[in-house]
């Protein structure tokens, strides 16, 4: 990419979007095209068609898709099927057909099987059972690895995926009931510390082992690999460590400086067992995180504190 390739970051206003927007206009790229959903409706195939006719993008980050915890995948399971099916669909046929340079796909490491061996390799893709709460979700983005390696294999697309670990950082969601993890905690942690609650209910045992990317060295790994990446096979990008949702639980807690108890509900799910990705190929095309959990953690936190309605109460 250079600095005046026209670049369409799709869903800039989500965690991951913005922050590839960030990484993008601190390196110099000055003719990045955004639209928001309420402009642009991505499950629409005719506005999505008509945008790249009249924009004509080079280069184009998916990172566009409707997200959510266990409980909003497990819940809405045919809109995150749906919609996140038809993002993919659209944006990478309308790519193809409007002669895009490269296009890169962003999916989860939920695509993996439920049982995996550890850590995940990419090639373990489609070799066994996936997660039950979140599958809708998964075969979407599942769907959208195969359509970028179709459209290379029929057309010579340039179109790559990249699978992200668990994300968090500035701009994530923290709603009650639809949050992943690590945000859902950091707002259950401050509202107890606020409120002067004795403790905090974690679902699940504790016990589940999860690794956590902070999004603006996601944002640089998807800018990397754009300019360094042109390959068919998925690249896995985290930092090849994890915890256990315990572990989790008591550095969220450090962080906000709440002082009650941690009780773990298992009478809610756990979720998969184990979700630990296997970087070497990203370590060997020359990229690894920057940010540790801790200073990714503090982060966050601070930007939570600057939403109107979590700031702390005098």
């Amino acid at each position: 990419m250079e600095a005046n390739d026209l670049i369409y970051v799709a869903g800039h206003r989500g965690m991951v979007g913005s922050a590839i927007k960030r990484r993008l206009e601190t390196l110099g790229y000055q003719r990045i095209i955004t639209r928001s959903s309420g402009t642009l409706d991505l499950r629409n195939p005719a506005a999505v068609d008509e945008f790249f006719a009249a924009e004509k993008p080079a280069y184009v980050f998916l990172a566009a898709a409707k997200v959510g915890g266990i409980h909003a995948n497990n819940t809405y399971r045919a809109e995150f099927l749906y919609d996140n099916l038809m993002i993919a669909a659209n944006v990478i046929h309308a790519a193809y057909k409007h002669n895009v340079t490269k296009l890169q796909f962003l999916g989860s490491s939920c695509i993996y099987p439920r049982m995996a061996p550890q850590p995940i390799k990419e090639s373990f893709l489609l070799t066994g059972v996936l997660e039950q709460t979140n599958e809708p979700y998964a075969i979407a983005k599942i769907a959208g690895i195969k359509l970028c390696e179709a459209y290379r294999d029929q057309y010579g697309c340039n179109f790559i995926s990249v699978m992200p670990t668990n994300l968090f950082g500035i701009g994530d969601n923290y709603h009650p009931e639809n949050a992943h993890v690590l945000p859902a905690l950091i707002r259950r942690f401050h509202e107890a510390k606020v409120n002067h609650k004795p403790s905090v209910t974690v679902w699940g045992t504790g016990m589940p082992k999860r690794e956590f990317l902070f999004a603006d060295d996601l944002a640089d790994a998807c800018v990397y690999l754009m300019q360094h990446y042109n390959e068919k096979e998925p690249v896995n990008i985290g930092i090849g460590e994890d915890l256990t949702i315990r572990q989790l639980a008591e550095y969220i807690r450090e962080v906000v400086c709440y002082e009650g108890d941690i009780i773990f509900d298992d009478s809610k799910p756990d979720g998969t067992p184990r979700k630990l990705m296997d970087v070497s190929k990203l370590h060997r095309l020359g990229w690894k995180h920057s940010i540790s959990l801790k200073e990714g953690l503090v982060m966050a936190y601070r930007d939570f504190l600057q939403q109107d309605q979590f700031k702390l109460q005098s």
